[in-house]
Order: C-alpha cells, then sequence, then structure tokens
C-alpha cells in the first residue's frame, strides 16, 4: 500500500515538472538583439518572421476551418423575408 502511494506522488511529480517546463520550451526564442555580429543578428531576424508568418498562416487555416457563428436574422433580413412571402412561386 506504501508503495502505490510513492509510486502516484512520483507520477504526480513528473507531470507538474513536466507541465511547468513546456511552456517556457515553447516560449524560448531567440534574443537577436543580443547578437553582436549583424549578419548572424539579420539572420535571426529573418528565421524569427519566417517562423512568425508560419504560426500566422497555421492560425488563419485553422480559423478558416472553424464553422462560423450562427448570426440570428437582423431587421434588413427579416424585411426580404417578409416581402418574399407575398410572392407568388406557383404562378
Amino acid at each position: 500500500m506504501k508503495v502505490k502511494r510513492h509510486v502516484k506522488l512520483a507520477a504526480c511529480i513528473s507531470i507538474a515538472l513536466t507541465i511547468s517546463g513546456l511552456p517556457s520550451a515553447l516560449a524560448a526564442a531567440e534574443q537577436c538583439r543580443f547578437i553582436e555580429a549583424r549578419s548572424e543578428r539579420e539572420a535571426c531576424y529573418q528565421r524569427q518572421e519566417t517562423a512568425r508568418a508560419a504560426r500566422q498562416k497555421a492560425l488563419e487555416t485553422q480559423q478558416a476551418a472553424q464553422p462560423k457563428p450562427y448570426e440570428p436574422m437582423g431587421p434588413e433580413d427579416a424585411q426580404l423575408a417578409k416581402s418574399m412571402r407575398g410572392i407568388c412561386r406557383g404562378c
């Protein structure tokens, strides 16, 4: 029984450490402004721009894939629907 408790505790601690270390690994960005050589610094900025453009494109693709929210009928739409009901469709 004590062994199970220690295993659970170890598992919880390892999961907590993994989760807490994850954001720092994802957010670790190059600090281009501290690079002395101009060509290396500009290459660093170019890599960051390429990565940013890729993230932006992925975000736009994801947003385009999401279904559009339901929009209730506005006053102009209601007026158009009302006028369309008066048109004879079988004549």
